[in-house]
């Protein structure tokens, strides 16, 4: 996860990690409806699609200053700078990640790819280190709570 920080903070230096932050976390916010939505989810899969903005959920300023524990007044001056750079837009649902914004946010295949080689490498890290799936991240149930359930 640090890994991929770093890369978004290197790839986009000319932001202030704050803005990045807030920038992810309403691209995220934007496109939980297209990840439970089979259909949306598989049209939208690769890293060659991006969603329109039309289908996008938006986030409130409350939502994202609950989210990221940040004071409402810095995340609404930040989303006021983000507007201004035309990153941002507001829809009737709140705040989107414009689908045309000119720093390929939600659209950067460089930065995808790189994303993609680091989650490769954290599975197969994880999977040396022993844990193959969900079922190997629970804590053994200890001693006692193996006798009291015979």
């Amino acid at each position: 996860m640090l890994f991929s920080i770093s890369e978004m903070f290197r790839y986009y230096d000319e932001f202030d990690p704050m803005d990045l932050l807030i920038v992810h976390a309403i691209l995220n916010a934007n496109v939980i409806n297209v990840m439970n939505d089979p259909s949306l989810d598989e049209k939208f899969s690769s890293i060659h699609a991006v969603e329109p903005d039309v289908i996008k959920q938006g986030v409130s300023r409350a939502a994202l200053s609950r989210f990221l524990s940040l004071p409402l007044e810095t995340v609404r001056r930040r989303v006021t700078g983000l507007k201004r750079r035309k990153i941002l837009a507001e829809t009737k649902a709140g705040l989107i990640v414009t689908e045309q914004n000119a720093f390929r946010f939600g659209n950067n295949h460089e930065l995808q790819k790189t994303n993609m080689l680091l989650l490769t490498k954290l599975l197969r890290d994880l999977k040396r280190a022993g844990i193959n799936g969900p079922d190997d991240l629970r804590a053994p149930k200890d001693a006692a709570s193996a006798r009291k359930a015979k």
